[in-house]
């Protein structure tokens, strides 16, 4: 079950509302978004829920552990994290390091191993960095161990931010789960909020991907320059606007429910850097391998080339955090490479330059880098890339056979709400302090309408992909 399907706008989240308000009490309330965020998972994975409840269990059982065997919480800590990776290698690498090994077997004229495609469990990065979060937060002390087992189980399988984020630290809804209350303002800023980013997904994000997935789909020798640079731009804006507006749906539906969940977009084509575009993009996981793996390295702090390696290795893993590919692996190392640049020479050069300058800059690496991050394989990254530089003596593909009114208003309109000026503008008219209510009922009337709007083409297409769904 996805967030913008019939089924969940319409029966599973009225519903969950609808009892979530009319329970009182926080062990109830917790209780019923519990049995409806297993119910959610269970949905569409089935079998999957049973590892779920195992991760469950293995987490609660460890964070106990850590707190009350001191002299052993290292080894707790240790088997933890053992477990917790081994079953996210398991899962979503297993077939990936197979048909790595076979090629070395293969060089050596050694028989082939036969693994069967193993089945992704939707979700399973997010909730397993979110368990591990927790564990690692306990062993650290910087929050006691839960005893209550269903307070554990509704933070690693809360509905909202369970299928694709964001990453919620335990510590940062431990309070909101032991009591919390939902006023009248955050209902309506939680409903603003998920208007937007259904929106964002079913009229932005679902209307490009279409042209960037025939172009991306289109044999590379054919594309020109133009149809290449569209298809780039395109998958861009799609890429950012479905999960940037799933984020959105979660942070809102969480406000619905009394949570506060961090934000997890800034605007990241709005950067200037590279730098600057991290603290900007998923920004729950980039501060995760911040905070759990980057500076128990070292981070910075043991000279330059120690700090390079430091990044080499955060993006080479972020990279294959977002799938078992080494295209992956080589967006991650790509953009790793430039947080290197930008601590040398470089960066001080490109603080330098006119602020225009440094967009265009940042625009064009992520754009580069998007190419590596959509395409099959590594090969036809590179056949793209060429496209795009006008290496294609023949093509057939060009940018104008798929511009029509519906693709270059969409593309304007993500143009420009990529941009803050929407949000600030928003902000400003939605807060209290605003002298006459006519802006506020025009601007919540434009949402209903975004929403109406929204629910029409989900009803009238049969096109509705989720890019981080496979994450």
């Amino acid at each position: 079950m996805v967030f913008s399907s019939t089924t969940f706008l319409f029966a599973f989240l009225p519903v969950v509302l609808l009892g979530h308000a009319l329970l009182r009490g926080i062990p109830g309330r917790n209780a019923f978004l519990l049995a409806f965020s297993l119910l959610f998972y269970a949905w569409g994975e089935g079998w999957g829920l049973i590892l779920m409840l195992c991760s469950i269990a293995l987490n609660y059982a460890s964070g106990l552990l850590i707190e009350r065997q001191p002299a052993h919480a290292r080894r707790w800590l240790i088997m933890a994290l053992v477990v917790n990776l081994g079953l996210l290698v398991g899962f979503k690498y297993a077939n990936f390091l197979v048909d790595n090994l076979n090629m070395v077997l293969l060089w050596n004229d050694l028989p082939a191993l036969y693994l069967a495609p193993v089945h992704l469990p939707v979700g399973i990065s997010f909730f397993t960095f979110q368990a591990l979060s927790y564990v690692v937060d306990v062993y650290r002390g910087e929050t006691p161990a839960q005893r209550n087992p269903l307070r554990i189980a509704l933070y690693i399988s809360l509905f909202p931010q369970l299928i694709a984020g964001p990453i919620v630290r335990y510590v940062d809804v431990r309070d909101q789960m032991a009591g919390r209350r939902v006023s009248a303002d955050d209902f309506a800023l939680g409903i603003e909020r998920f208007i937007v980013g259904l929106a964002k997904k079913i009229l932005l994000a679902d209307t490009l991907a279409y042209t960037a997935d025939k172009l991306f789909e289109a044999p590379a020798d054919a594309l020109g320059a133009s149809a290449a640079w569209l298809g780039v731009v395109c998958y861009a804006f799609q890429i950012y606007f479905d999960f940037s507006g799933y984020s959105d749906m979660a942070i809102g539906m969480g406000r619905m429910l009394g949570f506060h969940f961090l934000e997890n977009f800034r605007f990241p084509y709005f950067a200037t850097s590279v730098q600057d575009f991290w603290r900007r993009w998923h920004i729950s996981l980039s501060t995760w391998f911040r905070d759990y793996l980057y500076i128990p390295l070292g981070g910075n702090r043991r000279g330059e080339k120690r700090t390079f390696a430091n990044l080499l290795l955060v993006f080479f893993l972020c990279g294959l955090w977002h799938g078992a590919s080494w295209n992956f692996v080589i967006w991650g190392l790509f953009h790793g490479t430039f947080l290197i640049l930008e601590r040398s020479a470089w960066g001080r050069l490109l603080q330098k330059l006119p602020l225009l300058v440094r967009h265009a800059y940042l625009i064009l690496t992520v754009l580069i880098g998007w190419v590596f991050f959509r395409a099959d394989s590594l090969a036809q990254a590179i056949d793209y890339l060429k496209a795009m530089v006008g290496a294609n003596t023949a093509p057939t593909y060009y940018a104008g056979l798929f511009l029509n009114i519906e693709t270059m208003l969409t593309l304007a309109a993500a143009a420009f709400l990529s941009l803050p000026y929407y949000a600030r503008l928003a902000a400003r008219i939605e807060a209290p302090a605003f002298g006459t209510q006519w802006p506020r009922l025009i601007h919540r009337s434009a949402l209903i309408g975004l929403f109406a709007l929204s629910v029409i083409t989900l009803i009238n297409s049969t096109y509705n992909p989720f890019i981080y769904f496979r994450f």
